[in-house]
């Protein structure tokens, strides 16, 4: 799909005319001659004789577009969904009403009751596919045109531009080269806050023919998406309507294709068709589509949604906040409706998505499984067994599944992170300090934290959700994905430090052999020659291939990882079974070098994490506490919940973002709430704190989506069609999650600590997969003719684009020194500093850069 604006011509439509950059050389495709459209600065009159002149597609182009819509002109005639549709005469074109426009439900019938449908074609040029549906209509026993030639009516399809003369002196002779332009088509366009984009996968051909006695249709389905020119390079689906010459104002080839372009400018709905096998499945379809249409019309507007819903355009005002419990309500009012669906969708029905389901849980079962045991380890190590793996595990099952039934945002995904190991051995280092009962301070701490949570969903604090920008939020998760980067790098240099030298004793001594004193002595390669003949292979603690090996475990595991992630976008293979090894790139990589590791080199000891049997529940004692210690937990866990606050709407945020399309509404305030009932129960336990992850959750979107891939200027872009919006992944893999306790510590002590930091690494870099900062930052290293084509490069000077990157690099590097310097009370305010980073950007930042530059670069791009 294609987005143009600023400065770009627009082929097969009329836009406002926009100074364009130099077109490149024209190019040959599937039988037609494409020549980019030469920048002409002429007037709009003169549109028409350029439009014969120059050609760009098999779709006619001219260098006027007239867009009516609400989100760019005030329009009255504007749709409501941001998608109209673009005529190649060069005019705009209403989206049919299918709940006022009684012949939009007749044409449909008519349609159906003699339904022209080839599914899954497999001619590739443009040519041939047209010829394929006019045969099909013609061999049609409804048809029954006699006076019609569909010969000639192919010729009619398209408008000759012209033979074009060529003399080659060099070969000394001359040929004639056929230009093609289709006579008249509908393209879908898709008008956002970020510009326009073509729907590249479906084209509505019309034609008007003399001889026909009534109207037909026919749509193909074709097999594989063609490229067929500029603004038609993923085109899936055919519909060529025929029409006669002389018909009703409300019959015409134009009339009955707004029918059809309507129905097919929904994106799902094109999804929904990929799906169907049968010509009956395809009919079923189009009747679910056109009620789909008729009810969303008929819907009222949800009331209370401007009010409570942070993502809204309302103004925040003070009143809000005490509107006690409103934010709940709404969020249960508007997500209940929908709670049955979550536990169906894909399960029954036609549109079963069982292995998408069952990869997607597996996936998530490793994605959280590791991490849990990596942080587990962590707090092992700093509480000194407090909380070790086996409670980190029971904690992340007894709360995952809990969330996975009763979050508004099951796709959701509750961790223990790395921000709350830091503080968890802050907390620790404090008992240690003044002498405290460290279980029944950190039940204090988090009761504290959950009473703050509860009032902020009570009390509708998530509506400072307006505030954070999506740069604000970019930054906080780019934070976040280099934390994980720090860790397997802190993590590995740990090993090559102990490990990374010549061998010695486990005891540090060779007090006992002789030989060993002349070996120090000695340099380090024959020490490490001889050690191996003169001392017991039971006292050699480390050697060089220890950590050498950890290293390659690390660095295969993301490798792995990253290659079938990507396999997707290969030619490799069928689509299926791509789009499998794609889904399970983690689970594979990690299993293979947990394998390589521990069968392979079983005689090299890798570094696991310990384990130690020990009661998993026991409530904390807080007869420890005096009252001067109650109080000052109060304080901690203020900053506790501010983190977590902070941290829970973003990520929320960051998976119910408009480009993941997701239709079934979020619920801020409750799943706040939830948060913090969950993390009761975690306080009292002495089980590891959690809540809402990133980049868990986005990843678990990413699994669950159907995309749809659009060229724009040689880049390939991705756009997510569809999100099986579920509980039960999470739910399946939660509990999958609980009975892996039987597993300890054998077989989880199998999977080496390196293998924990690679799926660090492949996490952090999936992460950055769409984190429009990360792509700035890339064009600092680029030169400009490599620049893509996005939004913010059409209609921001580049200068305030690199001072905005830089700006946000500060940022980072801020929260980067709070979150990670060694210093632990330095961490503690954390919290706070990203607070800050909410009057950089609304109070700062216009004073640096036009607050209108400011809003295109935070702009959604879908």
């Amino acid at each position: 799909m294609k987005t143009e604006k600023d400065g770009e011509e627009v082929t097969g439509v009329s836009a406002n005319r926009f100074t364009g950059e130099a077109p490149p050389s024209g190019m040959s495709k599937n039988g037609y001659f494409f020549q980019e459209m030469e920048q002409r600065e002429v007037e709009q009159e003169e549109g028409s004789e350029c439009r014969e002149e120059i050609q760009d597609s098999p779709i006619a182009c001219g260098d006027d577009i007239h867009l009516y819509d609400n989100q760019i002109s005030p329009g009255s005639d504007a749709d409501d969904c941001g998608c109209v549709l673009l005529n190649t005469s060069r005019r705009y074109v209403k989206l049919m009403n299918f709940q006022e426009e009684v012949r939009a439900h007749r044409d449909l019938d008519g349609f159906l009751a003699r339904a022209s449908i080839l599914l899954d074609e497999t001619a590739a040029s443009l040519d041939d596919v047209l010829k394929r549906m006019l045969h099909h209509v013609g061999q049609d026993s409804h048809a029954s045109e006699p006076g019609c030639n569909f010969e000639e009516v192919m010729s009619m399809l398209f408008t000759d531009a012209g033979a074009q003369e060529v003399n080659d002196k060099s070969q000394s002779f001359v040929f004639f080269d056929d230009v093609h332009l289709l006579s008249e088509t509908i393209q879908g366009v898709t008008a956002t806050a970020t510009g326009i984009q073509y729907q590249q996968s479906w084209l509505c051909i019309l034609c008007n023919v003399k001889h026909l006695q009534r109207r037909h249709v026919c749509i193909s389905r074709l097999e594989r998406p063609q490229n067929w020119g500029e603004n038609c390079c993923e085109v899936r689906y055919v519909i060529l309507i025929l029409a006669p010459l002389k018909m009703k104002s409300t019959k015409t080839a134009m009339e009955l294709g707004r029918t059809f372009a309507t129905l097919f400018s929904d994106i799902s709905f094109r999804q929904k068709l990929l799906e169907t096998k049968t010509q009956e499945e395809f009919k079923e379809a189009l009747v679910f589509q056109r009620h789909q249409l008729t009810a969303a019309n008929q819907q009222p507007i949800a009331l209370g949604k401007e009010e409570t819903d942070p993502r809204s355009h309302k103004p925040l005002t003070c009143k809000d906040f005490f509107k006690a419990g409103r934010g709940i309500y709404e969020d249960l009012r508007r997500r209940l409706p929908f709670y049955a669906s979550d536990f169906t969708d894909g399960i029954v029905g036609s549109n079963k998505t069982l292995l998408k389901y069952m990869t997607t849980a597996i996936f998530l079962y490793i994605a959280i499984l590791l991490p849990a045991i990596a942080f587990g380890s962590l707090n092992d190590e700093t509480t000194r067994g407090e909380i070790d793996v086996r409670k980190t595990i029971i904690g992340q099952s007894i709360g995952g599944v809990v969330y996975s039934l009763f979050a508004g945002s099951p796709l959701v995904i509750p961790l223990t992170t790395a921000p709350l190991a830091i503080f968890i051995s802050v907390i620790r280092g404090i008992c240690d300090d003044y002498d405290l009962d460290f279980p029944s301070f950190y039940a204090c701490i988090g009761l504290w934290n959950c009473l703050f949570l509860i009032l902020g969903g009570i009390f509708n604090v998530s509506l400072l959700m307006k505030l954070f920008k999506r740069s604000t939020e970019e930054v906080i998760a780019l934070f976040i994905s280099i934390a994980f980067v720090v860790d397997a790098v802190k993590g590995t240099v740990k090993i090559f430090h102990r490990y990374y030298h010549a061998p010695t004793l486990t005891n540090r001594s060779t007090e006992g052999y002789p030989q060993g004193g002349n070996l120090l002595g000695s340099n380090r390669s024959e020490v490490a020659g001889l050690v191996f003949n003169t001392l017991p292979e039971s006292l050699i603690q480390c050697t060089r291939e220890r950590p050498v090996l950890c290293l390659l475990l690390m660095l295969g595991t993301l490798w792995m990882g990253y290659t079938l992630y990507q396999f997707k976008r290969s030619p490799f293979l069928h689509a299926k079974v791509r789009e499998v090894l794609s889904d399970c790139a983690l689970p594979i990589s990690v299993l293979l070098f947990s394998f390589i590791g521990s069968y392979i080199f079983s005689d090299i000891e890798l570094p696991v994490f310990n384990f130690k049997d020990r009661p998993v529940f026991s409530v904390a004692p807080f007869e420890r506490l005096s009252a001067m210690n109650i109080v000052s937990a109060m304080g901690l866990g203020f900053l506790l919940a501010l983190l977590i606050f902070i941290d829970q709407n973003i990520v929320v945020s960051l998976t119910n973002a408009p480009e993941n399309r997701l239709l079934k509404g979020t619920a801020y305030h409750w799943d706040l709430m939830l948060s913090g009932l969950i993390n009761i129960l975690m306080s009292v336990l002495g089980l590891p704190w959690m809540h809402a992850a990133f980049p868990h959750s986005t990843l678990h979107v990413r699994q669950l989506a159907f995309v749809e891939q659009r060229v724009e200027r040689g880049h390939l872009y991705e756009t997510i069609v569809q999100v099986k919006e579920t509980r039960l992944t999470s739910l399946a893999a939660n509990i999958f999650i609980g009975v892996s306790v039987l597993l300890l510590p054998v077989p989880l002590q199998w999977i080496p600590k390196p293998v924990l930091y690679g799926l660090f690494l492949y996490i952090a870099l999936t992460s950055i997969d769409g984190n429009q900062m990360c792509d700035r930052m890339a064009l600092l290293l680029k030169e400009q003719t490599s620049y893509p084509p996005t939004h913010y490069i059409r209609k921001v000077p580049q200068r305030k684009i690199h001072y905005f990157t830089f700006l946000q690099m500060m940022q980072l590097l801020v929260l980067c020194t709070f979150g990670m310097y060694p210093i632990p009370y330095m961490k503690m305010i954390f919290p706070l500093v990203m607070i800050l980073l909410i009057p950089m950007r609304n109070n700062v930042l216009p004073h640096i850069i036009e607050a209108k530059y400011l809003d295109i670069m935070d702009a959604q791009h879908m």
